[in-house]
């Protein structure tokens, strides 16, 4: 018969042992370091994940775990699938970390970046090569009447005010959510910004969108952004047609160089046959194309042409104008000579080698 204290002996031993593998398997699931990823590893879900396919992901990703151990800690933290997303990994995890983070959805934000200048096209297609949407999605939220009406636009004026900059959004977002957080900056960066001195120059939100475009368009330059905007808001001021050569881009659906006939094209947004600002911008124009739009340079300038340098002569008398534009001319020409002469004597070349 076991006598009081080997009862007592048999006890401790039990609760040391039972103690012991708690607080070791406590340990290892609470431990940062049983996870660990030496570089930073982006890992996309595109669905809901089981936990086979999350570790057979992490571990293509060079993340460092021990797969068994690993599936112990899921099942005993209770997570069997794991949420679609954007997710980044960098350093040191315990299991508890890892798991919850999957299976709760606590992404990691991805950078989109959207460029100045550039249509609504090709911002689909840069929104769909980074986001998890098609680019047919986010054409179809500029030509979504309830979601225009409820923002206030046409689609060109929501496509004017896509604000370029670098934007951190959570990659599962919708492409209307998208859309309205880009809306928002600039809602922040401009609309508010600028309220009071628009208001003081009579100008409205809209009009300073479609110039800042024009001058997205026309300025090869940062340096030369307030001067042309002052060029134009010049002739604007003087009942002048603006005759700014990318509404014509616009109108043919090209940016090339322009022909004579391209001018007489007609088309509402065509400058050249239609006065004032066209109805609304031609593209996405940048915060420094606006900035200079809204602060233009104060000169007497009303006229300006192309330069070899890919920047503008500008003049203030038609002309001065008609001066530079046969210097402009000229050089053309010598261009078209000289790249007449090199292709004329590289098909010799090609001839004979033959």
């Amino acid at each position: 018969m076991i006598d009081l204290r080997e009862w007592v002996i048999a006890a401790l031993v039990f609760i040391v042992s039972f103690t012991s593998v708690f607080v070791s398997r406590e340990s290892r699931l609470s431990s940062s370091g049983s996870v660990s990823s030496a570089d930073t590893v982006s890992l996309y879900l595109h669905t809901k994940t089981d936990i086979d396919e999350l570790l057979s992901k992490l571990t293509e990703q060079g993340v460092h775990l021990d797969e068994k151990e690993a599936l112990w800690a899921a099942r005993l933290l209770g997570w069997r699938t794991f949420r679609k997303g954007h997710y980044s990994l960098s350093g040191d995890y315990s299991y508890d970390q890892l798991f919850t983070k999957f299976a709760l959805g606590n992404q990691d934000p991805v950078s989109v970046t959207v460029l100045p200048g550039i249509n609504q096209s090709r911002f689909s297609r840069n929104l769909s090569l980074i986001m998890h949407f098609d680019s047919s999605e986010v054409e179809s939220v500029f030509e979504d009447s309830v979601f225009l009406a409820k923002a206030g636009f046409n689609k060109e004026e929501l496509f004017g005010r896509m604000l370029p900059e670098t934007y951190s959004i959570y990659w599962t977002s919708s492409p209307e959510a998208v859309v309205t957080r880009i809306l928002e900056e600039f809602e922040r960066k401009v609309t508010d910004q600028y309220a009071e001195r628009l208001k003081e120059d009579n100008l409205t939100v809209d009009d300073i969108v479609t110039m800042a475009s024009i001058v997205e368009w026309e300025a090869a330059f940062e340096e030369e952004k307030p001067r042309i905007s002052g060029l134009y808001w010049n002739r604007l001021k003087r009942g002048m047609l603006l005759q700014a050569d990318p509404t014509v881009n616009y109108a043919i659906g090209e940016r090339r160089r322009l022909l004579f006939e391209d001018y007489a094209f007609e088309h509402p947004f065509n400058t050249y046959l239609n006065k004032g600002l066209p109805p609304a911008p031609i593209t996405n124009p940048s915060l420094s194309s606006i900035e200079a739009t809204i602060n233009p340079e104060e000169h007497d300038f009303l006229y300006m042409v192309a330069n070899p340098e890919r920047g503008h002569i500008f003049t203030r008398t038609f002309a001065e104008h008609q001066v530079e534009s046969e210097k402009w001319r000229r050089w053309l020409r010598q261009q078209y000579r000289i790249k007449r002469q090199r292709e004329a004597a590289e098909a010799a070349q090609s001839n004979s080698s033959n």
